[in-house]
């Protein structure tokens, strides 16, 4: 049975006895970009057609959303949420609209009233165009002592509100503004000040998302999710930051969703890329996880999703994507490890090499061929519209591949070109424009330098 077909028995077997995740979608809430009109129409159908049903508006990027957040839409603007909101209805998915104001937001007195009123007025323009689910979020903002009981009382206010105004909208969705697990407690394990009041005076009926342990991480076990619903005393949903790039905005995560909860969680949004093209392998991943946790397969729906997306060079498509999975910067870290089995056989010729024993280079030389094919057929035959996204990185990985071939070189001749030094330099020089493959085909040429310096 061909890959292709055992994915599609297996959906077919999940669609009939599998339990979802109950909410399940998209959150468009990444800094630095801003997606057009064009790719929320494009990502709306995507989502009904994967069987996800929310999709979260909440661009970092949008004025109107964060920084501007008291002016109303302009009518262009309203229009296309309109448009937006009926999609969304077409396609079985939740249109939630989001507003993110904890930046300058005032809690009390004439001012904190008047912030209410404008709040409100921007949420009833969306109801009256169809909006039903709404989200309020005060994620990366600054905290003081008397933030935690100001924002849920706040929220509340706004729950209560929208109840009370009217009988078909949704619950409310927020992110705290401490909303990764080592920052709501103390070394203990004890829930700090903030997460403590903003725990424990929300309303219960509100969602709140959390990112994991850190706002990027590798995964949330079962164990994890458990542990920090246990400091909230509620369910909590999972806002997964993969395989979001904005904090590494010149490497695509191309890599499948991996290592979440399998049992109890009822809420996840994932935040897709600056790239929305390129954000489906990875989203395609996540439909497959979210309506089928318990017996999800992340490399089989790795596999298929490149398989349904880039058919005809899909071959190629995998091999490029396995350099391209992991995502590290600092404490941020998630994804796959980059193609381990290339880092794996080209480690082990620069031990033998060291230890100046033998070693059979036919594999090494295979794997970088595979390479070499999967750059120049994408270059040559992919879709302008994912080339568009990913060009950079791969005339950068035909940069990689070549100084790979001559650190081969290098190994079976037992000595340092120096023209292996002066490629090294022209990766380093491009890497600000596009990154890949950092700790498996680029640690290989470090390692041969390294060793014939």
């Amino acid at each position: 049975m061909k890959m292709i077909d055992l994915i599609l028995v297996l959906n077919l077997f999940n669609l009939l006895f599998a339990k979802p995740i109950e909410l399940r979608g998209v959150v468009e809430g990444f800094f630095g970009c801003l997606w057009t009109y064009e790719d929320r129409i494009d990502l709306i159908k995507f989502s009904g057609e994967n069987k996800y049903n929310a999709y979260i508006y909440a661009p970092k990027a949008d004025s109107y959303h964060r920084d501007k957040w008291r002016i109303p839409y302009p009518e262009d603007k309203i229009q296309e949420l309109k448009v937006l909101i009926d999609l969304s209805k077409e396609n079985n998915v939740n249109f939630i609209f989001a507003v993110s104001p904890g930046g300058d937001l005032n809690y009390s007195g004439e001012k904190g009233e008047e912030d209410f009123q404008l709040l409100m007025a921007k949420l009833d323009s969306i109801y009256e165009i169809g909006g039903r689910h709404f989200a309020i979020f005060f994620d990366d903002i600054r905290a003081d002592a008397d933030s935690g009981k100001n924002e849920a009382n706040f929220l509340n206010r706004v729950y209560q509100e929208l109840k009370t105004k009217y009988s078909d909208v949704d619950t409310l969705i927020t992110v705290p503004t401490d909303y990764w697990y080592d920052v709501m407690v103390d070394q203990d394990g004890n829930p700090k000040q903030y997460t403590k009041d903003f725990s424990t005076i929300l309303d219960k009926d509100i969602i709140v998302l959390y990112t994991g342990k850190a706002v990027v991480c590798p995964g949330i076990s079962d164990e994890d999710l458990e542990k920090t619903e246990n400091v909230y005393n509620r369910d909590l949903g999972v806002w997964w930051n993969y395989p979001v790039n904005d904090y590494l905005p010149h490497k695509l995560a191309l890599g499948p969703i991996e290592k979440l909860p399998t049992k109890t969680l009822k809420t996840i949004f994932f935040n897709p890329m600056c790239q929305p093209k390129f954000s489906k392998l990875c989203l395609k991943t996540g439909a497959d996880y979210s309506n089928a946790p318990e017996t999800y397969d992340s490399k089989k729906s790795w596999n298929y999703a490149i398989e349904s997306l880039f058919k005809d060079v899909a071959e190629e498509m995998k091999v490029f994507a396995s350099h391209s999975m992991h995502m590290e910067k600092g404490v941020n870290i998630a994804g796959p490890d980059d193609a381990p089995e290339f880092y794996e056989e080209a480690h082990q010729a620069v031990v033998n090499t060291k230890e100046e024993k033998s070693f059979d280079f036919s594999k090494l030389v295979s794997l970088i061929d595979e390479m070499e094919n999967a750059a120049d057929t994408l270059l040559a035959n992919l879709e302008e519209s994912y080339l568009n996204e990913c060009k950079s990185q791969l005339v950068q990985f035909k940069r990689i591949i070549d100084a790979d071939r001559m650190a081969v070189d290098c190994l079976k001749d037992k000595q340092l070109y120096p023209e292996l030094k002066e490629l090294r330099n022209i990766i380093k020089q491009n890497e600000p424009s596009a990154i890949l493959s950092e700790k498996s085909a680029i640690k290989f040429i470090d390692e041969v330098i390294e060793l014939f310096s």
